[in-house]
């Protein structure tokens, strides 16, 4: 019987599936203990951290918020992301509140069609990252109790994060389609005329009252977050039953071939291999690595970039029903995780020479409350600035306009 790789790949996932099943039945013990592990990062980490932002992002898309901004920073993010305007919304929350909030927004503005199929591949490769709670208060200050790396893990985070926000404006190129087209009479009207405008738009299209609105954004949020708690557990299960089977040494021996031309310690082969299926147990383990401070800093930055297979999957449902592919996705991941380990070893060198931030005080203390803080001041910061920043290109391509017409 001829099988077609199709089909071979439906029995090989199913052989899989069966294998992990009876793995976790034998090692019942060792399940149980890690899924309560995962459950409680979701519940004291992830819910609460969150939460809020899930909410107030349901509630700005459908009272046309995100509208008004999409129009009013068109001229900051399309030349320089090649993405609409409306992407700074989801960069911004991306890069305050974590994963997976920039590929659920990615997600629904594609939905509504406010951006194109390459639009939002490029958009959800660059804006889904770590969160600053998770960077500084969970690993920095939880696992390497050193709350000043925390400026060179989130550092190294952000900076890989908008690089390949820029690389990526090259992705397809002039092919690139765009489904967002601005009114006939938007070059009439001044910009913040033009952002009003589709504000009432967006409203009048969304329909919903006010109650119902604020029903419904909650209602989604708690479920998509227990979906991405499902997906935590789910491969907290899957890592612990990789360690304690001794399968994840068996690929000890591939990663050796990549760390040793590199100079890297053979004791960070553990933490990349977690890494790659989760990475809270990858970064733990990098911290608890007997290697040098500067080596276990890089195999984290390297795996919180990355993310994870856990994250990858909370992504892959977070787009599922739209046209967007994870491809150009998982090649920024890769991108990301090398550029994140390369701009670590820069960030490093202040540190080496004990430069202490004068802000060091609020990192080692950093809990939930100061993470909420930390996540409202990043999100109003590049918001405000992307919004100063677009305004400014704006006022100044009117200036240029009226200049040429007077000088004909």
């Amino acid at each position: 019987m001829r099988i077609h790789k199709q089909e071979r790949n439906y029995v090989i996932t199913a052989m899989m599936a069966v294998t992990i099943t009876v793995l976790i039945v034998i090692f019942s013990e060792d399940a149980f203990n890690a899924a309560l592990e995962g459950l409680k990062v979701w519940w004291e980490i992830v819910f609460p951290s969150l939460l809020p932002f899930f909410i107030i992002a349901e509630i700005l898309m459908g009272l046309g918020v995100v509208h008004f901004m999409g129009a009013l920073l068109e001229p900051l993010m399309r030349p320089l992301f090649k993405v609409p305007g409306v992407g700074a919304f989801a960069m911004a929350m991306g890069l305050a509140s974590g994963y997976p909030i920039g590929a659920k927004i990615t997600a629904s503005l594609r939905r509504k069609r406010l951006c194109s199929k390459t639009e939002a591949e490029r958009l959800v490769s660059f804006t889904n990252t770590a969160d600053p709670l998770f960077m500084v208060g969970a690993v920095a200050v939880g696992m390497f109790h050193r709350a000043d790396l925390g400026i060179i893990i989130a550092g190294a985070h952000y900076i890989s994060s908008i690089i390949i926000g820029l690389v990526l404006r090259f992705y397809k190129g002039e092919k690139s389609e765009r489904t967002f087209m601005p009114r006939k009479n938007k070059n009439r009207r001044n910009i913040l005329s033009y952002a009003i405008t589709e504000l009432i738009e967006a409203r009048k299209n969304d329909g919903r009252p006010l109650g119902e609105l604020l029903g419904d954004s909650v209602r989604e949020s708690v479920n998509t977050l227990l979906m991405v708690g499902g997906f935590i557990i789910l491969f907290s299960v899957i890592t612990e039953i990789f360690i304690v089977t001794g399968l994840i040494n068996a690929m000890t021996r591939f990663f050796m071939y990549i760390l040793q031309p590199l100079g890297l310690s053979q004791t960070m082969v553990l933490p990349l291999i977690s890494g790659f299926f989760e990475i809270t147990n990858g970064t733990n383990l990098a911290s608890q690595a007997m290697a040098p401070l500067l080596q276990q800093v890089i195999i984290a930055n390297a795996v919180i970039a990355w993310s994870g297979l856990s994250v990858h999957a909370q992504v892959a449902t977070m787009v599922n029903g739209t046209d967007i592919k994870l491809k150009p996705y998982v090649f920024a991941r890769i991108l990301q995780s090398i550029l994140a380990g390369v701009i670590t070893i820069f960030l490093f060198i202040p540190y080496s020479k004990k430069i202490e931030p004068t802000f060091l005080p609020f990192l080692q203390q950093m809990n939930l409350q100061n993470g909420l803080l930390l996540i409202s001041a990043i999100f109003v910061t590049i918001l405000g600035g992307s919004l100063f920043l677009s305004l400014l290109i704006y006022t100044i391509q009117k200036i240029r306009i009226i200049y040429f017409h007077f000088h004909r």
